[in-house]
């Protein structure tokens, strides 16, 4: 099954193109652009440098987050688009979960950590048995500090990944750094666990930002 992957819910774009598990073709951009520039464009010229087009494709596959609200949104607006006008199924995957599916290390706890502000991370767990992913609880947002106690008691070191990464590092005891080309966010970890999930209505697709955006909470206080 082909894929085509969209992933920016942080800092970084990327978009991949896969055949069940083997990578294709992935662009990965940290411009500093604004992903409404570049994301549409990068799928793109992808798919014309390996000769592939919509046409091609089975299902198309996208980080609905957490992460940036915008960036978060602007990926999956794209998805949508692009499913709508190819008539083609979308999976919406946590941006958490893609990361934790490419570093198939075992005996570890896979621990995404993403830069929420305001004193918080996104976060979930994960483990690998038998070659197969395992999440360990849902995708939430909290302290630093409550990630570093559940490490603290933990039996096993907690594998960092993510933009948070090395934010959380110095603070978690018995935690390790996954490898620097494993620890962001990319379009090929969505098309991984895009691979084992359902394909979703294009209609009730829609973000998951874990809290309340900025806006909102403005209109909270009022």
């Amino acid at each position: 099954m082909k894929i085509l992957a969209f992933e920016s819910s942080a800092k970084a774009a990327s978009v991949a193109l896969t055949d069940g598990d083997r990578l294709l073709s992935q662009y990965f951009q940290d411009s500093g652009l604004t992903h409404s520039r570049t994301l549409l464009k990068m799928a793109q010229d992808m798919l014309a440098n390996t000769e592939q087009s919509l046409q091609d494709v089975d299902r198309l596959a996208v980080s609905v987050g957490p992460g940036s609200f915008t960036g978060v949104r602007i990926g999956v607006a794209a998805a949508k688009g692009l499913a709508w006008g190819a008539d083609l199924p979308i999976c919406g995957v946590s941006t958490l979960e893609a990361m934790a599916s490419l570093p198939e290390i075992e005996g570890v706890i896979l621990c995404p950590v993403m830069d929420a502000r305001r004193s918080q991370i996104y976060n979930a767990k994960f483990e690998y048995r038998g070659g197969s992913l395992v999440r360990l609880c849902d995708d939430r947002a909290l302290s630093i500090a409550e990630l570093a106690e559940e490490a603290r008691v933990s039996a096993r070191p907690f594998c960092l990944l993510g933009d948070g990464a090395e934010l959380c590092f110095p603070l978690l005891p018995n935690a390790v750094l996954a490898p620097k080309a494993l620890r962001q966010q990319s379009a090929y970890g969505v098309s991984l666990a895009a691979l084992h999930c359902d394909a979703t209505d294009v209609s009730a697709l829609v973000p998951v930002y874990l809290r309340p955006s900025q806006a909102e909470r403005e209109l909270g206080k009022k």
